[in-house]
């Protein structure tokens, strides 16, 4: 039992994984927030086409 706890103890590839895990969070927040705000110019573009396209059909 002592060596079985012994091991656990110095065993840290468990803190590789989470290490990796929180790197990719961030990566996936930092994409979604780069996204977003694209989509939001995007929209203010298309907005902007469309009431150009309005006023002019009009």
């Amino acid at each position: 039992m002592r060596r079985f706890i012994g091991r656990y103890l110095r065993d840290d590839s468990g803190a590789t994984a989470i290490e990796y895990g929180l790197i990719c969070a961030l990566i996936f927040l930092v994409i979604i927030g780069s996204m977003r705000l694209a989509g939001e110019k995007a929209a203010g573009v298309f907005n902007a086409a469309l009431t150009a396209l309005t006023q002019a059909v009009s």
